[in-house]
């Protein structure tokens, strides 16, 4: 994968769903929020799911800014829309990304005393909803909570804080859970919830969706080798295409093209690199490598016998790589065996 230029150091970071005034490829979904909406008859709680990356929270914060820009389904704005756009312009717009808007408040996991990221949503977050839905909203409009994402709500204290607010909503409150894996959370959050999951995107979409987070054009070809690897996910693709990723899958990428030889003094590099308990790198090296096969298995004139051996390294490297994942096992011994197994690959 070559790098633009300048992109070599690059610590890629893409903008907050706050941010984010794009969707790519969830049309359906927000016409269906929007269709709620007009109605009148909106549910209070909506838990959009699906996997990581995706845009889930993007979803989430851009209906946040319409019906606080909006807040009467019944007014002529809302039946002429045709989305939940807003105009970057627009003061709500403003004030949502400043995390200035009075009648929004999102639940995120925030810095502990360490300074670094908590691991949890907690009690003391939750407890906010009480009063923030127990006071009256600006102008009479809506009050809406984000909660991205409710996976992080492990606390069982911060869970039955939520679930008063879900059992007795006020009028005109809404709250929009983000989750990663719906069907792990409490039946009972389930249950007061209306239920929206979104699919990974396509290809195409996961490129407009990283060009526009990263603000690079459509065109670049690293977005698409990106966009190939990254399970639908936009998320995926720019952690792909940041600084150390994008090192880490050309030094890669450049061992991978010498085989079948090897290149010892490499490979313990690489091993170093990828080294520690951090899932992210080895998922990372492991889908540099899965692409290379992906491609392989895609050049012509490949017999049988060859699409076998490519198939029988995928299945042994995957497998391995889930074990040295889960079992918490040396990436070094792992990153040898791997280029052991190409190699032969390789040689047909």
């Amino acid at each position: 994968m070559s790098p633009s230029a300048g992109d070599e150091n690059e610590d890629t970071e893409p903008p907050h769903p706050r941010e984010t005034q794009a969707l790519s490829g969830h049309g359906e979904a927000e016409q269906a929020l929007l269709g709620a909406y007009r109605s009148g008859r909106i549910p209070h709680g909506w838990l959009i799911g699906g996997p990581p990356g995706i845009g889930k929270a993007t979803l989430a914060y851009r209906m946040a800014r319409f019906v606080l820009a909006h807040p009467d389904p019944a007014a002529p704005a809302v039946a002429d829309a045709t989305s939940f756009a807003v105009p970057l312009g627009h003061p709500v717009a403003r004030q949502v990304a400043a995390q200035g808007h009075g009648d929004l408040l999102a639940l995120e996991r925030t810095e502990g005393d360490n300074g670094k990221l908590r691991t949890v949503i907690t009690v003391d977050q939750v407890r906010r909803t009480v009063s923030f839905f127990g006071s009256t909203a600006s102008a009479g409009g809506w009050r809406i909570c984000i909660v991205d994402t409710a996976d992080e709500l492990q606390q069982p204290n911060a869970v039955n804080a939520l679930l008063k607010v879900l059992e007795e909503p006020p009028p005109q409150a809404l709250l929009l859970l983000v989750s990663h894996a719906p069907a792990r959370l409490l039946p009972t959050i389930r249950s007061r919830c209306r239920r929206l999951i979104l699919r990974p995107l396509d290809e195409d979409d996961v490129i407009r969706g990283a060009a526009q987070a990263l603000g690079r054009e459509a065109q670049d070809g690293t977005l698409r080798e990106a966009a190939q690897v990254a399970e639908g996910s936009i998320g995926r693709a720019v952690s792909l295409l940041s600084g150390p990723v994008l090192a880490l899958r050309q030094r890669v990428g450049a061992l991978l093209d010498r085989l079948p030889g090897l290149d010892s003094q490499a490979l313990h590099a690489i091993g170093d690199a990828i080294g520690g308990s951090e899932s992210q790198k080895l998922e990372n090296f492991v889908d540099t490598v899965n692409a290379w096969l992906a491609a392989r298995l895609k050049e012509p004139g490949r017999n049988t016998y060859e699409r076998f051996r490519i198939a029988e390294a995928w299945d042994r490297i995957n497998t391995a790589a889930r074990d040295a994942d889960t079992y918490n096992l040396e990436r070094k011994p792992l990153v040898f065996r791997v280029f052991g197994w190409l190699a032969e690959a390789a040689r047909g």
